[in-house]
């Protein structure tokens, strides 16, 4: 059994970022990582205000939009862990600018941030730790939902997950190691 000390200081001196950090799940893992030491960064599309700010939350909030993942680079340097939980659910919607809307936020955002994360992890040579990537794909992934929109774009990146984590190789995956959370 873990020791109190020792649990309360598991992601000590670790950079956390999280996409939807103001949503239920992002504000639990929040609470949770700087509970037990971590520094987290809220990486959110919507407006920054302080009241974000709060001693459960990220300590820091970086605003970003989809299709400018390329801007968050920088900010993907000093992480060591990268929770990808943002998302849409546009319910019952089924035009086509709701399954539009639920690809290009779901899926294809993603996927770049995937990409953006995983060239930082495997070109930074100066870095001692196992970089992480986690993706939240959804209990959509997995079994039907009642949004088709939703379930389509949680289902797409669920298989880019796992097919890039296939083609990485041995030594890619001493540098990165990319977890798929199917929560339900």
């Amino acid at each position: 059994m873990e020791s109190k000390s020792t649990s309360k200081e598991l992601w000590k001196n670790y950079n956390i970022g999280i996409t939807g950090a103001n949503g239920s799940l992002g504000k639990a893992l929040s609470r949770k990582f700087r509970g037990q030491g971590a520094r987290v960064v809220g990486l959110t599309h919507g407006e920054i205000s302080t009241k974000q700010t709060t001693q459960e939350g990220p300590q820091e909030w970086v605003q970003w939009q989809c299709g400018q993942e390329d801007a968050l680079k920088d900010i993907f340097q000093s992480l060591d862990i990268l929770v990808l939980n943002h998302g849409i659910n546009p319910q019952q919607q089924q035009s086509p600018e709701a399954l539009n809307s639920a690809l290009k936020i779901n899926a294809l955002s993603s996927w770049r941030l995937m990409e953006f994360f995983e060239q930082v992890a495997l070109t930074s040579n100066n870095y001692s730790k196992q970089r992480e990537l986690w993706i939240n794909t959804s209990e959509a992934e997995i079994q039907p939902a009642f949004s088709p929109a939703y379930e389509i774009s949680k289902r797409l990146i669920g298989q880019l997950v796992s097919i890039r984590w296939n083609n990485l190789t041995k030594q890619q995956r001493k540098k990165l190691r990319i977890r798929k959370l199917v929560l339900g």
